[in-house]
């Protein structure tokens, strides 16, 4: 897709110097993601590195047997560690990155992410800001597998949601959850229906309604 050159110096003003916004402008592509599609699967070489304008997708680490782990989320302006170090070392991906919902981004080339670090700033600190922000969403997950009981991850696994939805209605799956919560969905369904009873939210099919919007703070 050919870039709309202002969009896109529009969206990314004020968090990148000017020359280095005309630089994506000219060589970033700009993407429409359809949600549910993938942008990574392991396995396959990462050729460019996606900064969202838009959306939201998920990463996640896939086990010998299929299953998947939620290891973090990405927002608007925001980067993937996991693709910055695959594109650098020139290593396959061990990562799937899907779409949560309809997302936009912009794809820079490989070969412009090592010479970017060299030349602006600004992107070295994006670079080193989006490693930074992934180990906090991993030392965040370990934590909460760690020191957390169930009920507890679960419940911050949908305040997680409904802050990066900004809804207090998630389509989702009670099978959706347990993959990512690697577990399994009667367990998810029996503390879903726990919540249910206690009044924190409602169940309707493929769909959860929060009710408690000041537990999960949603706006």
């Amino acid at each position: 897709m050919v870039n709309d050159s202002q969009r896109v110096f529009d969206a990314l003003q004020g968090h990148f110097e000017p020359a280095l916004i005309e630089e994506i402008s000219r060589v970033g592509i700009e993407q429409e993601i359809e949600e549910g599609d993938y942008l990574i699967r392991p396995g396959s070489y990462v050729r460019s590195v996606p900064i969202l304008l838009s959306g939201s997708v998920k990463i996640m680490r896939p086990d010998a047997e299929g299953r998947e782990a939620l290891l973090y989320h990405l927002g608007g302006l925001d980067s993937c560690a996991m693709s910055l170090t695959c594109c650098l070392e020139n290593k396959p991906s061990e990562i799937v990155a899907v779409a949560e919902e309809k997302t936009r981004l912009i794809a820079i080339p490989i070969g412009k992410v090592e010479e970017w670090i060299c030349r602006f700033p600004t992107w070295k600190q994006f670079v080193f800001r989006t490693y930074q922000r992934r180990f906090d969403d991993m030392i965040a997950t370990i934590d909460s597998i760690a020191f957390q009981k169930l009920d507890e991850r679960l419940l911050t696994y949908l305040r997680k949601k409904t802050q990066n939805a900004q809804s207090a209605v998630l389509q989702i799956t009670h099978e959706e959850i347990a993959r990512e919560m690697a577990t399994s969905r009667e367990v998810i369904s029996r503390l879903l229906k726990q919540l249910e009873r206690v009044g924190y939210l409602r169940l309707s099919r493929n769909k959860i309604e929060i009710l408690d919007k000041n537990r999960f703070r949603v706006t």
